[in-house]
């Protein structure tokens, strides 16, 4: 018997330079697993520091290169995906550390599923950049790469995975030229603007041979940019109205209830003779049923009536004439509650309701999840009051969505109001990342968007999405009056909706067309026929 012909190994094969080797293949060496492990978790949770409080908005065009770096290396597919859903899971738990107060342990488990979503863009990664791609290639991975990321977020963005807390564009909120590309495209576009420039650099970094390309590909970028910002449509102007903000501040334990009740009252009442045109207070400012309770809102219409204006509380309790506890907008006037209501429709997963209670019930013993689910409301409501304003009110969680403020624009809503409550964070980053969304939904829809919270961060934005006045920071217990200009019109956005959603769907439909074309046309490979064995063997 051949000395080659031993148990568990197959024959040697000569090699090219004539010395053998056996044919059971050695594993890959292990060795660099753990540390690339590690900087996929690091590299996923850069781009954390983009959004206040760090406030880094320059760094989101470069944020994701170090990750992008690690996948094209990857030694193979399966690596790629897990450095993709380690990635993943580092951004998941950066953008949402605010939240381990309450979720505790339950912020891993959350990272661990949502980092999932990043799996399939790891993989893509190293497809379109790994080794030596062509130029074509590379030049298809910046549209690619963006395209693949927007899905990732569409998909979270769903209520029931958290909603669209920390989309990439979202931390371009204070950028002009990017507030211009959210009133075409929405803050998808901008995402997809923010990842075309790091798959850029990326290919800038390691593939010289495309570097030409990769330098036109920002330059269209930049130019993209530009146009949108000299010659995007913008939104008739219109008259200016007086809004005031209430923030009645911190109020813990028993009794604070009314504690804070009456500091809403004692702020607003310093609002006589400022001739305001509404007066809006936070998230929970009023924690009894008005129907129920006629005295409390006999004192809140004596508010209206003292500084000649209405004021929009947010109510959060039991309802007298439906099951359940209900978080609602409610319109108070001279007279009373005029019966304008708006009724939370989409709620925080734990902070609000818990999904799939008898499956995930247990999250309420190891942190601060809601011990009762909240009930929804039905559909949105534009107000309106006796002097021409039309408001449009969200409460909280919804002013991360933008087809909630599209919707009421085109319901005919006139001013966006978003009555928040953060002080279960307060000293974290979530109250002023929170207050910068309505700078996206103000510069998307073409109308501007007042956030009022009961704790801070407190502050207003013009229909181009740029902040008006000073905001009332955590720190503050006051009332402050704003002059908002109002404006007529609808955005490209407003009118057309998520077509950067659609135009991500087709360039990645177009990728699965072009490698399907490919594998039919990549002829069949040749059947090897053994050969037979002599005698002498």
């Amino acid at each position: 018997m051949p000395r080659h012909w031993v148990a568990g190994r197959r024959p040697s094969r000569l090699r090219q330079d004539g010395t053998a080797t056996t044919g059971t293949p050695r594993a890959a060496p292990r060795t660099h697993a753990r540390p690339r492990a590690l900087a996929a978790l690091l590299a996923g949770a850069l781009p954390v520091l983009t959004f206040p409080a760090p406030g880094l908005w320059w760094f989101a065009y470069v944020a994701l290169v170090p990750w992008m770096l690690l996948l094209r290396s990857a030694p193979t597919g399966r690596r790629a995906a897990l450095e993709g859903w380690l990635g993943g899971v580092g951004f998941v738990v950066a953008v949402h550390h605010w939240l381990m107060p309450s979720l505790h342990v339950f912020i891993v488990v959350l990272g661990a599923l949502l980092g999932l979503l990043w799996l399939p863009w790891g993989v893509l990664v190293r497809v379109l950049l790994g080794g030596r791609p062509t130029v074509p290639r590379a030049l298809a991975a910046v549209a690619v790469l963006p395209s693949g990321w927007l899905m990732v977020e569409l998909a979270r963005s769903w209520e029931g995975l958290g909603g669209p807390w920390g989309l990439l564009g979202s931390s371009q909120w204070d950028v002009t030229a990017a507030l211009r590309l959210a009133s075409l495209g929405g803050v998808w576009l901008v995402t997809l603007l923010v990842v075309a420039v790091n798959t850029g650099v990326v290919i800038l970094l390691t593939l010289p041979h495309a570097r030409n390309a990769a330098l036109c590909a920002l330059l269209a970028c930049a130019v993209l940019t530009g146009a949108a910002w000299a010659w995007a449509p913008r939104p008739a102007p219109d008259r200016t109205a007086r809004i005031a903000v209430v923030q009645p501040g911190v109020f813990d334990g028993i009794g604070s209830t009314e504690q804070r009740l009456a500091r809403g009252e004692e702020l607003t009442r310093t609002l006589a003779d400022r001739r305001v045109d509404l007066v809006v207070w936070g998230e929970s400012s009023v924690g009894e049923d008005l129907t129920a309770r006629p005295d409390v809102a006999a004192r809140i219409a004596a508010l209206s009536r003292a500084v000649d204006a209405y004021v929009l509380v947010n109510v959060d309790a039991r309802r007298s004439d439906r099951p359940g506890i209900f978080k609602s907008s409610v319109l108070v006037g001279p007279d009373g509650p005029t019966g304008a209501r708006y009724d939370k429709m989409r709620l925080v997963p734990f902070g609000e309701y818990v999904p799939a209670r008898a499956l995930l019930g247990w999250a309420t013993s190891v942190g601060k999840a809601a011990g009762e689910d909240r009930m929804r409301g039905t559909a949105p409501v534009v107000m309106e009051l006796p002097n021409g304003l039309r408001p449009g009110p969200l409460v909280c969680f919804e002013s991360a969505f933008p087809d909630m403020s599209r919707r009421l624009v085109r319901d005919g809503a006139g001013l966006l109001i978003a009555q928040s409550a953060t002080s279960t964070f307060q000293d974290s980053w979530a109250p002023g990342q929170h207050a910068t969304l309505a700078a996206l939904r103000a510069a998307e829809t073409g109308r501007p968007m007042v956030h009022a919270t009961l704790t801070g961060v407190s502050s207003v934005y013009g229909p181009d999405g740029r902040r008006i006045g000073q905001p009332l920071g955590t720190d503050r217990s006051a009332a402050a009056v704003y002059d908002v200009p109002l404006a007529k019109g609808l955005t490209p956005y407003a009118r057309f909706g998520d077509w950067a959603v659609y135009l991500a769907m087709a360039v990645l439909a177009l990728l699965l067309a072009a490698e399907g074309v490919r594998s039919l046309r990549k002829p069949a490979p040749e059947l090897s026929v053994p050969r037979a064995r002599t005698a002498r063997e």
